[in-house]
Formats: C-alpha cells, sequence, structure tokens
C-alpha cells in the first residue's frame, strides 16, 4: 500500500478526489432530474439530508460550539444563501448539460471580489477590477447570448455562482468572532430544514430510478466535503487551485460519457478566460496578503 508522507501532495491528492467525488455528485444529479423526472428540490433535500446523518458523530463530537455564537442573524443569512445556491444549482442541472454548468460556476471568485467590495468595504485596485472583468468576459463567451441554442435556463448556475459567493462572503464576515466548527454546524444542521420548506411545494417521493442516485449523491457529498476540507488543512489555497481546477475536466469527461454532452468551442475559450483571470486574482490576493 502506498503512503503519501508530504503534507503536500496529500492535501493534492485530496483536492483531486473531491474533484472527482463532486463530479460524481453532479452526474447523479443530472441523472436523477433530467433523465428520470425527479424535481430539483425534492433531490437537494434527499441529497443533503443524506450527507447530515453522515455527519452526525462530527456534529455531536463538537456539540459545544453551537453555543458559542453571537452571530446566529448572520448563520440564518449565510444558509439562506447556501440553499438559494444549490437550490439553483441541482434546478440547472435539470435543464443544462454539466460541461456548462460547471464553467459558470467557476465566476464564484469574481462574485466574492464584488460582494467584498460591496458588503465589507474591501478596496478592488486596477488589478482586481481586470481579472473581474476577464471572469465575466469568459462566462458570456460560455453562455453565447447571441446563439440560437442560448436558453435562460443556462442562467442557473451563474445565479448559483453569485448566491454561493454571498455566501463566502458572510462566512468571512462570521470567522471574525466564530470557530470554523461553529460555522460548519450551524450549516450542516439548517440546511435540512431550509431544503425541507423548499420540497413541501414538490413533495418528498423520488421516482424509483432517482432513488438511488440521490442516495448515492448525498453520500457521495459527504465523501467529497470531508476531503476538500482536510486539503485545506494541509494546504493554502494558492497550492491547491490548479488541482481544483481538475474538476472542470472530470465534469466534462462524465457529461460526455454518460449523456453525450460534448463542449463547443466556446466553452473552451471562455473557460480558458475565467481560468486565466481567476489565477490572476488568486496570485494577487495571496502577495497582498503575505504583504499584510
Amino acid at each position: 500500500m502506498i503512503r503519501i508522507q508530504d503534507p503536500k501532495l496529500q492535501a493534492a491528492a485530496c483536492m483531486v478526489l473531491a474533484g472527482a467525488g463532486f463530479a460524481l455528485v453532479n452526474t447523479a444529479l443530472q441523472g436523477a432530474t433530467m433523465t428520470h423526472g425527479a424535481a430539483a428540490p425534492t433531490v437537494t433535500f434527499w441529497q443533503y439530508l443524506v450527507a447530515l446523518l453522515l455527519y452526525l458523530p462530527w456534529i455531536w463530537r463538537h456539540r459545544g460550539a453551537v453555543l458559542q455564537t453571537g452571530q446566529f442573524e448572520l448563520h440564518l443569512l449565510r444558509v439562506g444563501f447556501a440553499v438559494g445556491g444549490v437550490q439553483l444549482w441541482t434546478l440547472g442541472l435539470a435543464h443544462v448539460p454539466i460541461w456548462q454548468a460547471i464553467a459558470l460556476i467557476l465566476l464564484s471568485p469574481f462574485f466574492v471580489t464584488l460582494g467584498a467590495w460591496l458588503v465589507l468595504g474591501e478596496r478592488i485596485d486596477p488589478l482586481r477590477w481586470l481579472a473581474v472583468v476577464l471572469g465575466i468576459l469568459g462566462g458570456v463567451i460560455i453562455l453565447a447570448p447571441w446563439s440560437d441554442r442560448f436558453q435562460i435556463a443556462a442562467l442557473l448556475p451563474v445565479g448559483a455562482a453569485a448566491l454561493w459567493a454571498a455566501s463566502s462572503v458572510v462566512t468571512k464576515h462570521l470567522t471574525h468572532r466564530d470557530s470554523a466548527e461553529t460555522i460548519t454546524i450551524y450549516l450542516l444542521l439548517l440546511l435540512s430544514p431550509a431544503n425541507a420548506a423548499l420540497a413541501m411545494g414538490t413533495g418528498f417521493a423520488l421516482p424509483q430510478g432517482a432513488l438511488w442516485l440521490v442516495l448515492g449523491a448525498g453520500l457521495l457529498t459527504a465523501f467529497a466535503q470531508h476531503v476538500l476540507v482536510r486539503a485545506y488543512t494541509l494546504a493554502d489555497a494558492a497550492f491547491l487551485q490548479p488541482f481544483d481546477h481538475l474538476k472542470l475536466v472530470f465534469n466534462v469527461g462524465l457529461g460526455a460519457l454518460v449523456f453525450g454532452f460534448y463542449p463547443d468551442g466556446n466553452m473552451w475559450l471562455g473557460t480558458a478566460i475565467i481560468l486565466i483571470a481567476s489565477g490572476a486574482l488568486l496570485r494577487h490576493e495571496t502577495r497582498r496578503a503575505q504583504t499584510a
């Protein structure tokens, strides 16, 4: 059995495993919604309920952290953004190919930058503005609104990226006073009730063909989240970023293999622009943090 001793190599392996896990989750969700006709709110409810059940031992072990907050309203706001993001994401997978959805979700860092400027009052220098503009340009190229194939549903992953970015901005504010355990537990505990409320409109029953796909998505969600957190405890974001981008390869490959979804040229050009812009933004932010 091969054992990896270097923490950075362990982090890279965890990031690759997380990317592969999330790609399998996306494939399962697209199969449940697009192929078997399961309602997106119902799928999302069961997916995250299964993940929550797997996290219960960890939650119980860190239960004392729940009482260590004076920011309950902000926790509710963060969960609201996160729930909106996962709902739009699953709904998007019911209508658009995986390759398009995952490419558009790469816009999230640019929304985080804009949110930090608007909400937290962080200064955006010219280089950061350039990265944001380039990222949005890449997204427009992927969407190709001038094409006859453009559909409004393609904006759903963009909405998911924006809401997850808003959740990240609130998380950044929460970390000033709350521990990582407190923030994580509140998210896990509040996600399922919020998803349940939204699922009431569509019901909780799943089509027979979608049942095992959704259960598998829940198990893989818990696994992917675990190894993702493990990766960030072993190495910094700048080192891990290139490995995180491999999730695009996994999603495109599975989309083509399972559903026959093959990306067009706009996807490759737009994604290349987004990756270059996000890499420049991350490098810039890392240098600013080191200087500070």
